[in-house]
């Protein structure tokens, strides 16, 4: 199988993400960052993937760093370079036939300079759709995980007993 590589133009998401908008809107743009790299990191853990986060920081000199945020790379570029340039430089040297690489942005112009080094390209939204597709499936394997015990010897399926479970939360929010 092939590893799974996710360079994503950090700037770009909070752009069109809606609940990043509205953060950004506020001028909460760290809060914003905070919540892509969590959304981020449970879809990287989730799917077993690598994400490469990387910001623009050309614009402020000396905040050039690197760190890991809960299995999520975190790129700050050097100063005079965009994200997309780094993006572009890093996604080229880690194409190879055991590499899967692809690119999270919906800059057009970067999409196609992507492309056409070999890496797939994928757009704002379908990443977010991605990712709340994702949260759907870490509910179901956590609720299926929760009833496990319940249905080693009980010929129940997980959705009968989850609706039992909130016919009990009914009665007893009755009491």
């Amino acid at each position: 199988m092939k590893r799974q590589v996710l360079f994503v133009d950090g700037y770009n998401m909070i752009g069109f993400w809606p609940e990043l908008v509205q953060l950004k809107k506020q001028a909460k743009l760290e809060d914003a960052r905070d919540l892509l790299l969590f959304m981020l990191s449970n879809y990287a853990r989730y799917k077993d993937i690598e994400i490469i986060v990387v910001f623009d920081a050309q614009f402020v000199p000396g905040i050039q760093k690197q760190y890991d945020y809960v299995g999520v790379t975190v790129v700050f570029t050097k100063e005079e370079e965009t994200a997309d340039t780094y993006i572009e430089r890093e996604a080229g040297l880690r194409i190879n036939p055991l590499t899967h690489v692809r690119v999270a942005t919906s800059d057009l112009a970067e999409q196609w300079i992507i492309f056409s080094k070999g890496a797939l390209r994928v757009s704002a939204r379908e990443l977010y759709k991605a990712i709340m597709e994702s949260e759907k499936e870490i509910l179901n394997d956590t609720e299926d995980y929760h009833y496990s015990n319940y249905r080693r010897n009980s010929p129940w399926r997980s959705e009968q007993l989850f609706e039992l479970q909130l016919f009990f939360d009914e009665m007893d929010d009755k009491k």
